[in-house]
């Protein structure tokens, strides 16, 4: 890879970052693609090149922050009976480290926008199913009942964070979160 692919693989990075910050603090209808460029110190048509409409950077934010999500609960490794836990440490240092990216997939089925949701949905079956199979894998026995509850879990700390509710769900308060 050229030092140019490098920065322009960077400036990407950028705009991605930028993107889910402002989709996490005003929403999708709310952001424009000019005020991501603004953030990054580029011009609109340069986020175009990489992006071809503010629909698809929404859903490279989305996928972005579903790999992480995926790749935190693929690699943690503990044994049987502490899982569940290391995996919902893993998620709440995904959304300490990355909060907006967290968030906007934890909370993206809110955008009416069909391929939004179709993407969404076919994300959260991925998550689901690959946190069912770790259960399964550990011999954890009702892996799918786990697997529905671990999740259920994340989208109430994912809820309790976006509201500024945390009482919803004290996580921040327990040394050990169970999940």
């Amino acid at each position: 890879m050229t030092s140019k692919d490098d920065a322009s693989l960077s400036r990407k990075e950028q705009i991605l970052d930028a993107a889910a910050a402002l989709f996490a603090e005003k929403g999708y209808y709310k952001t424009t693609t000019a005020e991501v460029a603004r953030s990054v110190g580029v011009t609109q048509p340069y986020v175009f090149h990489f992006f071809t409409s503010k629909e698809s950077l929404y859903l490279a934010v989305l996928e972005r922050a579903h790999l992480r999500i995926l790749d935190a609960f693929t690699t943690v490794n503990a044994p049987p009976e502490q899982l569940a836990e290391r995996m919902g440490k893993a998620f709440v240092e995904l959304l300490l480290s990355h909060r907006d990216e967290i968030l906007l997939v934890m909370m993206s089925y809110t955008t009416p926008e069909p391929a939004v949701r179709a993407r969404t949905r076919q994300e959260f079956d991925i998550i689901y199913e690959r946190v069912k199979l770790r259960f399964e894998q550990a011999g954890l026995p009702d892996a799918a009942d786990k697997a529905s509850v671990f999740i259920g879990h994340g989208l109430l700390i994912a809820m309790s964070e976006t509201l500024d509710l945390p009482h919803l769900c004290r996580w921040r308060d327990k040394p050990s979160t169970k999940f």
